[in-house]
């Protein structure tokens, strides 16, 4: 997905000049895949751009989102992006580390796309290195929080490089989370999956049986979209 200043959506715009991290199609795929509370409250933990609480509002239309950033360049941009929405009455962003945020309520469910390097090399670009590397957030800090703010029956979905959703998926695993879906993805079946999408509950709550899919964005000639791609992201792409 190209770098541009801005990425245009269906139903909304999503400016990205003050992110380190812009629009990627991991992500995307993250706000389409994960099935959030439709009546309920929903919170996004390291917002960036906006993109995950914007996506949602769109799918879930009697929702309410919070949405939490701490980086401040991502933060204005995140509050542009949703007060120029449709949606901008349901969003609520908040200039804090999760590990400060403290509502009077709990969330139906949440949603993050987190810093997700725990021991990769640093890169010069500082700002990048805070989107993504858990410089500020650690996968502990992030589940210790996540339990503090989830309902006991919500769900989480979160989404990281595949190695490292394994070390996440112990961790939850360790802390008494069962993991419900699972989305494998990939660039095309000649390459090797490069993000796992996960959504979590409270094992001790849920019976479920782990349901797993394997999804590529591009069919076998790296040129022409994955049919399922395509109908999973449809509703957001202005090219389908």
């Amino acid at each position: 997905m190209a770098k541009n200043s801005y990425f245009q959506f269906k139903q909304f715009t999503v400016h990205q000049d003050l992110c380190a991290m812009k629009v990627c199609t991991d992500a995307c795929v993250l706000g389409a895949w994960a099935s959030l509370a439709e009546h309920g409250r929903i919170l996004d933990i390291g917002a960036g751009t906006g993109l995950l609480s914007l996506m949602a509002a769109q799918r879930f239309q009697h929702a309410t989102i919070d949405a939490v950033e701490l980086d401040h360049g991502a933060y204005s941009q995140a509050v542009e992006n949703i007060a120029k929405s449709p949606f901008s009455d349901r969003i609520r962003v908040f200039h804090t580390a999760i590990q400060d945020f403290k509502p009077d309520y709990q969330y139906n469910s949440i949603i993050t796309n987190p810093p997700f390097f725990q021991s990769d090399l640093l890169s010069p670009n500082g700002l990048k290195n805070q989107a993504h590397h858990a410089t500020t957030l650690t996968f502990d800090a992030l589940l210790a929080s996540i339990d503090r703010l989830l309902v006991a029956d919500g769900h989480f979905h979160i989404l990281l490089p595949t190695e490292e959703a394994v070390v996440f998926g112990n961790k939850a695993t360790v802390l008494g989370w069962s993991m419900c879906r699972k989305l494998t993805l990939r660039h095309n079946k000649q390459k090797k999956p490069f993000r796992t999408l996960m959504t979590f509950g409270r094992s001790y709550l849920t019976d479920n049986q782990l349901y797993e899919r394997l999804l590529d964005i591009y069919e076998a000639d790296t040129q022409t979209y994955d049919p399922e791609f395509k109908a999973l992201m449809k509703h957001f792409y202005m090219i389908f």
